[in-house]
């Protein structure tokens, strides 16, 4: 609903701006022009978000009431509506460059931010996010899954521990051999992103009927295992992607989301060793950390719980993607 009424907002405000220029052209002064306009506004905001109110009512109404209480959220084609009506437009002549297709960071002094492919402020354009605000020491913490080894269940119960809402980007093959452990990542307040039905190289894939069938299959078995709709994050496997990927996940009203910390932990024959693991997850750690974890990782299963203690002791707090992506004006589409 924030959404709508910062669209309401930005349509008031263009119809104040041309009452003011009508009222100046009939004679009044800028000032009473100004004050004029500016009563327009109020009254234009408060008649459109009254309309506004009563449209979101009636389509849920229309939709159903929620599962449980809670809201299962848009249709894939309702949020590709949404993504076309909101869709940004950069300056003129403005491209998006990135150093590579593999996603890459470089690290500086310990506690400074990552350095990506690709600035935030430019990937934003196309809705995409790598690392959030260095003014707040706070982490966003993200699991991408693959498959189930036995890990997760203890990386669930490190996160229950300490109230931590984390997001796991998760792929066909996870979907269709765990879904009670997606149930569970639901039911416990987690929110479960798109990592892709086959996990292939993304921009080997240039049709956008095959881009979206990759990412429209895990949307689809994931409502069907829970009942509720797929968050609107989207992790492009191994962080391949180019600017075209960008623009079709953007079209298909997805938040790509990279990241600001990971380490070499998804090799189960080579595990790296507790000391190695805080060595590099805490002297790495950052303001507004995007922290990539695996949960086939034995390692992270069986540190999670001491890590969140040490980041806490750190002076870190943890927020869910949606503070990320919506700066907790808006929530996604799973309720997060």
């Amino acid at each position: 609903m924030s959404r709508k009424r910062n669209g309401v907002r930005c349509a008031a405000g263009v119809l104040a701006v041309l009452t003011a220029v009508s009222l100046a052209g009939c004679g009044q002064t800028g000032k009473e022009a100004e004050q004029a306009a500016e009563v327009a506004q109020v009254q234009e905001v408060e008649q459109m978000e009254k309309e506004a109110v009563q449209a979101d009512d009636g389509m849920r109404q229309t939709s159903g009431a929620a599962n449980d209480g809670q809201q299962t959220g848009q249709t894939n084609g309702e949020k590709e509506r949404q993504a076309q009506s909101m869709k940004k437009e950069p300056p003129a002549g403005w491209e998006l460059t990135l150093a590579s297709e593999d996603w890459g960071l470089s690290f500086g002094e310990p506690g400074t931010q990552s350095v990506g492919n690709a600035s935030s402020e430019d990937l934003a354009w196309y809705d995409a996010y790598y690392v959030g605000s260095d003014d707040e020491k706070v982490i966003y913490l993200t699991f991408d899954c693959g498959y189930e080894n036995g890990n997760t269940e203890p990386i669930l119960d490190a996160l229950k521990k300490h109230d931590v809402q984390a997001t796991f980007f998760v792929v066909g093959h996870f979907l269709e051999t765990a879904p009670e452990m997606v149930k569970r990542m639901v039911e416990e307040g987690h929110a479960v992103g798109n990592h892709t039905y086959h996990h292939p190289d993304m921009p080997t894939i240039s049709d956008q009927e095959a881009f979206r069938k990759e990412l429209d299959d895990v949307a689809a078995l994931f409502a069907e295992i829970t009942g509720t709709e797929l968050s609107s994050y989207y992790r492009p496997p191994q962080g391949k992607c180019n600017v075209e990927n960008l623009r079709m996940a953007q079209e298909m009203g997805y938040h790509t989301i990279f990241w600001s910390l990971a380490y070499v932990d998804w090799d189960q024959d080579n595990q790296p060793g507790h000391e190695e693991a805080f060595s590099k997850l805490t002297g790495r750690v950052h303001p507004g950390a995007v922290v990539l974890l695996h949960n086939t990782s034995q390692t992270n299963g069986e540190i999670l719980d001491e890590l969140l203690t040490r980041w806490e002791e750190m002076g870190y707090t943890f927020q869910p993607l949606s503070e990320l992506v919506y700066g907790g004006n808006n929530k996604d589409s799973a309720g997060e």
